[in-house]
């Protein structure tokens, strides 16, 4: 069979003339690692719990403030946050730092004078996520690992959105930012999350990825959902609640459905997009989870 057939089959990314070792991010850098990566920097809370659930935990010596799951992540050196302490990551001795593409240019720079392997993923889609998983896989020598919970989240994530696909699609309007007031449109895969749980998300037709809205305009789409997602131990303020209850011409706010769901499940595009999903589907079809 060929090469490109076989990627086809098999869901794989095919990538031709790329060597066994050589990998290419998500914004077309290549880089080449003569050897398993023993000491990874991981700068994503997403990428933190990626690495843990395949089984290279181990190799995992630096991480952000914002890495908190699993637990085990909390344990190892945190080298900033969003914005990473260049120092306190070449302290470390990486021989691989893993990012997003918010990285600073500074901290890119000295990675790519000093040799030191960066590379960059940025999830879009379902896809990308299950890409990345096996690509890591590859990396840290954990390829069956990463294939398996890639397979798992597939047909995990593909057993929820049967269970919605035939029920009325409530229009459904999610809040990233109350103020500037940002949401999700069409090329996210929060985006993906949505329609896969049975809703009809009202900013898939805003033309980016993260559309601000105005007020007039979310009047116009009139939500009969609105989603608001919160970290956990934390609670929306009431004051946030308060300003949308003030709309009370706008379908959700009538029929009270005003729901909590939690961010760190929904915003990191890893492997417990899963229990996101179907949190999204309890708050969108509550029916489905109802005891008989």
């Amino acid at each position: 069979m060929k090469r490109r057939q076989q990627g086809i089959l098999t869901g794989m990314p095919f990538m031709a003339n790329v060597a066994p070792r050589t990998f290419v991010d998500d914004t077309g850098r290549k880089i080449y690692l003569a050897k398993t990566p023993k000491r990874v920097v991981s700068l994503a809370p997403s990428i933190t719990e990626i690495l843990f659930a395949i089984g290279a935990g181990d190799s995992v010596v630096g991480v952000t403030e914002f890495c908190d799951y699993p637990p085990e992540a909390m344990t190892r050196t945190v080298v900033g946050d969003s914005r990473p302490n260049l120092e306190g990551v070449l302290a470390l001795e990486p021989d691989l730092v893993l990012a997003m593409e918010v990285i600073r240019d500074d901290v890119l720079k000295t990675l790519q004078q000093l040799k030191i392997p960066l590379f960059i993923l940025e999830a879009k889609s379902l896809e990308h996520v299950y890409s990345h998983i096996q690509t890591l896989g590859r990396m840290l020598g954990r390829v069956p690992e990463a294939n398996t919970l890639a397979h798992n989240m597939r047909q995990e994530i593909q057993g929820i959105a049967e269970q919605t696909r035939s029920l009325p699609k409530p229009r459904v309007l999610y809040v990233v930012y109350p103020q500037p007031f940002i949401t999700v449109g069409e090329g996210s895969f929060i985006h993906q999350l949505l329609e896969l749980a049975g809703g009809d998300n009202v900013a898939k037709d805003a033309g980016n990825a993260y559309p601000r809205l105005s007020m007039e305009v979310v009047l116009q789409k009139d939500p009969e959902i609105i989603l608001f997602p919160t970290m956990e131990g934390q609670n929306t303020p009431e004051t946030d609640l308060a300003q949308w209850k003030r709309w009370t011409t706008m379908s959700a706010v009538k029929h009270e459905r005003l729901h909590l769901v939690p961010w760190g499940l929904i915003s990191r595009p890893g492997p417990r997009l899963v229990q996101g999903l179907e949190s999204l589907a309890k708050a969108i079809h509550p029916e489905l989870f109802r005891e008989s």
